[in-house]
């Protein structure tokens, strides 16, 4: 079980209430859903006087229930709530109660602000919950891309495959991306870096949207895509699905196999993944860089092919008082980049990229991430203790064409960098109940060592230490008003490793002399940080409508890039250098959320304001380095405000109509480029979904057909070096149905996709292929089967 629930979220600590009223008769239950006979851990139980919440098995125990007639009020996200009735007597020992899915878009998310359930309600800030049904209808290449369609979140993609999260405006490490209670730590600094995730391994995802370091710690001013442990197998189960894959656009095949068992109290799952990509294809025939015009063979982004191979395997233990259960995976990836995108070296290189689609040259990087992670709940008396442990060790090589540069003579190898990451991490929270109040405090450890190699030097080796304690109370005015406050303080140590450039370098000295001489890069250093940050939010709820207000300090510890880097960043063929005087970020911001629900429409808007004092900034300077213009890190102040809009309505009984949009405005209100914006930032954007749900015809059960229009606003609002984009439309269309060969046998789920229908040709200002004038990718169609196994 993920301690995420005590640690980091503030909807899974309510997951965790234990009852208190009189003792008369206990009852005990089980909460699954109505369709796939899951259990639903975390699904709220209600009843006059008493509550509680379903565990990890969906089980769950009601103490104190008063004899007679009652009635029993069953929630949880994404589904319908259920009320039961109950003539309560000795003889009522065990029942079990199922929840049929809502009809509410987007198939499965579930905007906190707009929540029927009472206690998502109760929880000031803007959370979506991402259930696996949106996940399944809506599979992208990465799960980014998949998460993409939530109002306030973007990508920048690398590629056809790669990507990172963005939350309104703001991604790399102001986005802090935790699985299975442990923040994942890789090379998330660098513009052409993804997320080594297995999406495919993924149930559901939690999106916090606004400042949460109170909870999360550093990296999470912008917000927190959190991923839960998966739920606990349903005693005496074996079950398991086989996914397979297929596109047109970049002629990608692919497997996911996955299984689960449990007896009584011990429990396994396991999954496997395969997905080999050709170079993907773009609606043009030329990409014009640098002045420099490079035709493309039928239309395909040469060297973009890749492969990813991933494997999971957890066992858990789960008794009446502590659930245990320890993650190991493993995600490995071989990406190409655009040829003619990497450097100037390709102009003259000798390979011919256009000989298969398949095979993946020069440049390209590799990559291997390892996590092992424990999650540990212990229930004792009225306490709840949580406990995290994680360890993961990232690998990343990027490989080019060696050429001469400078003084630096061509490298008798292809690696240009290396980077070894290994990070420890600890969590552990005790979760209070006292009367109307919820206390929770917690510590957080991360140690992080990273080496590095290669012929470029880019940042250097460090070591990195941060320790947090933070507590908040969660506070029950009255039953409509509730109040939440806490406080955090962080401290954090880098230890920057020195670094000499392995070639001499000519140096003349004042009186004119020559002499060859190893630079230094970096230097043997070690910076101290310090923080303290917190929150403090309200939440009133009136019948069907719900307002929020949150206020929240957040801060980020600069990286070992930020403040060592100090050589040549070939991939964007530039001068980077870095200063060790930067200050941590500090942010604040105001979020407000005001939502209404209704059985057949719902109405939800999530405004927000947000300062930095010191946001740290990449700056082109117009001084040179061997002909490569330099770029310096700063810092200045930073004023951005805006938010999401989200209204649906089921129109007739099987149509669904759902309109959402988003805005972000940012300035620089001090330093070189004050008066321009900040990089990759959205521009205005909104989007259509439209879904009808048919009767069922020959063997197909339940199919929905979708449609989905979205509208992109040109961003002129840009900072240099940066060009504007135009405004784009896209059209999506898909249909998704179950088939079931046989009576007694799980339904088999088809999925159909097609993508970019129109095949329009449009720059997605928050890809990294933009800075290099590379389209984003045209017509895809996508097959998927999900293949179940008992």
């Amino acid at each position: 079980m993920s301690s995420t629930r005590g640690v980091l979220s503030l909807i899974c600590i309510l997951s965790f209430l234990p009852a208190f009223a009189q003792k008369d008769f206990n009852i005990k239950g089980l909460v699954l859903d109505a369709l796939t006979k899951i259990p639903l851990a975390g699904a709220g139980i209600a009843g006059d006087g008493v509550y509680t919440i379903a565990d990890h098995a969906g089980e769950f125990t009601l103490t104190g229930v008063v004899e007679g007639s009652q009635e029993l009020e069953v929630s949880y996200l994404g589904y319908a709530t259920e009320r039961v009735m109950l003539q309560v007597d000795r003889d009522t020992t065990e029942i079990t109660i199922v929840l049929t899915p809502s009809n509410t878009e987007l198939i499965g998310v579930e905007v906190y602000g707009k929540s029927r359930e009472r206690r998502a309600r109760e929880t000031p800030g803007s959370i979506v919950e991402v259930s696996q049904e949106f996940m399944d209808a809506n599979r992208e290449n990465s799960l980014m891309q998949t998460l993409s369609r939530i109002p306030g979140v973007n990508t920048i993609n690398i590629g056809s495959r790669q990507s990172k999260p963005v939350i309104r405006g703001l991604g790399f490490n102001r986005v802090s991306v935790v699985q299975n209670g442990i923040k994942h730590e890789a090379q998330q600094w660098g513009n052409d870096h993804g997320l080594e995730i297995d999406q495919y391994d993924v149930e559901r995802v939690r999106i916090v949207k606004g400042p949460a370091s109170m909870l999360y710690g550093s990296d999470a001013l912008a917000g927190v895509v959190d991923i839960p442990s998966p739920a606990v197998p349903e005693p005496e189960s074996f079950s398991g699905s086989v996914n397979l894959l297929g596109q047109t656009n970049n002629a990608m095949l692919g497997v996911s196999a996955g299984l689960s068992a449990r007896e009584e109290k011990w429990y396994y799952r396991g999954r496997f993944t395969f997905k080999d990509y050709a170079d993907y294809k773009v609606p043009t025939n030329q990409i014009n860089f640098e002045n420099y015009i490079f035709d493309l063979y039928k239309k395909h982004l040469r060297n973009t092919a890749d492969q990813e191979a991933n494997a999971s395997f957890s066992i858990g233990y789960i008794a009446e008082n502590i659930s245990s259960e320890t993650f190991f995976s493993n995600v490995y990836a071989k990406n190409g980049f655009f040829a003619n995108a990497h450097g100037l070296e390709v102009r003259s290189s000798k390979i011919d990229y256009d000989r298969s689609s398949r095979d993946i040259d020069l440049p390209f990087h590799e990559l291997n991430h390892f996590k092992l992670i424990n999650n540990t709940a212990i229930s004792i008396n009225d306490h709840q203790l949580d406990i995290d442990l994680g360890f993961q060790y990232n690998w990343r090589e990027e490989h080019s064409e060696p050429v001469p540069h400078g003084h630096m003579p061509k490298p008798d190898n292809s690696k240009e960098r290396e980077f070894r990451k290994q990070t420890y991490a600890l969590n552990a929270s005790d979760t209070y109940v006292m009367g109307s109040h919820t206390l929770v405090g917690g510590v957080n450890l991360e140690l992080q060592e990273n080496a590095i190699g290669g012929w470029g030097f880019l940042i250097p080796a460090y070591t990195r230490f941060t320790a947090g304690i933070f507590a908040y109370d969660q506070f029950e005015i009255n039953p409509k008003l509730h109040l939440q406050v806490g406080l955090r303080y962080d401290y954090g140590a880098v230890k920057i490793q020195p670094y000499y450039d392995w070639f001499p370098t000519e140096i003349t000295t004042s009186s004119g002399m020559t002499s060859s001489k190893y630079l230094q890069r970096a230097w043997d250093e070690t910076l101290d940080f310090d923080n303290i940050s917190g929150s403090a939010g309200i939440s009133y709820l009136s019948g069907n409508t719900t307002y929020k207000l949150n206020f929240g300090k957040s801060f980020r510890i600069p990286l070992a890039n930020e403040l060592a880097s100090d050589g040549v960043n070939y991939h964007m063929y530039r001068f980077e250098r870095g200063s060790t005087s930067l200050d941590p970020e500090t942010s604040y911001q105001l979020d407000m959320v005001v939502s209404h629900e209704e059985e057949k429409f719902h109405f939800a808007i999530s405004p927000f304001v947000n300062w930095f004092d010191n946001y740290i900034y990449l700056n082109p300077t117009s001084n040179y380095y061997e002909t490569l213009q330099v770029y310096e890190y700063t810092q200045n102040k930073v004023f951005r405000v805006g938010g999401e809009v989200n209204v649906g309505t089921s129109l007739f009984e099987r149509l669904h109509i759902d309109l959402s949009g988003e805005y972000v405005y940012a300035s620089q209100q001090s330093g070189p480029k004050k008066g321009f914006t900040l990089p990759f930032s959205p521009p205005l954007s909104g989007l259509l979904s439209v879904k009808y749900k048919s009767e069922d015809f020959l063997f197909f059960r339940q199919p929905i057909f979708t449609a989905v229009y979205k509208v992109v606003s040109a961003q002129n609002e840009i900072v240099p070096p940066e060009a504007p984009t135009e405004g784009y439309q896209l059209i999506d269309l898909s249909w998704q149905t179950a088939i079931q060969p046989f009576r007694d046998y799980p339904a088999v789920k088809l999925r159909l996709k097609v993508s970019n229908v129109l095949n329009t040709k449009y720059f997605d200002h928050t890809s990294f292929y933009r800075l290099i004038a590379v389209p984003e990718a045209g017509r895809n169609l996508s097959l998927s089967l999900r293949i179940p196994i008992s």
